[in-house]
């Protein structure tokens, strides 16, 4: 794993241990067991729905997307802010909003 993907743990470390797995050509966060974050050349992108993605939108984050042939496909993971990779307490603040997200995501699959 890439000295990023390492450093994720400290940055995460008041929200709770994460789990990182490889996943495609990136990896995949995890907290609490649920998907909360991808990692995708060495960006990080957290989960968000219809309640959170405004928060990422006004700050004019970008939505993870791919190709797929001619198309391309969005997931509802936005770029997270660069300002969590430094101040802990709201790297924890916006983990937590993506781990809500994907609870609320879990329960309408349910």
């Amino acid at each position: 794993m890439s000295e990023f993907i390492e450093y994720l743990h400290e940055v995460f470390a008041l929200a709770g241990p994460i789990t990182i797995k490889r996943m495609f050509d990136g990896h995949t966060l995890y907290l609490e067991g649920l998907p909360v974050g991808i990692i995708y050349q060495d960006t990080l992108y957290l989960k968000a729905d219809a309640e959170t993605k405004q928060a990422f939108e006004a700050l004019q984050l970008p939505q993870f997307t791919y190709r797929k042939k001619d198309k391309t496909i969005p997931l509802p993971y936005y770029q997270a802010p660069d300002f969590i990779l430094e101040d802990r307490y709201e790297a924890a603040r916006w983990l937590r909003k993506a781990f809500e997200a994907s609870l609320r995501t879990m329960r309408k699959k349910s």
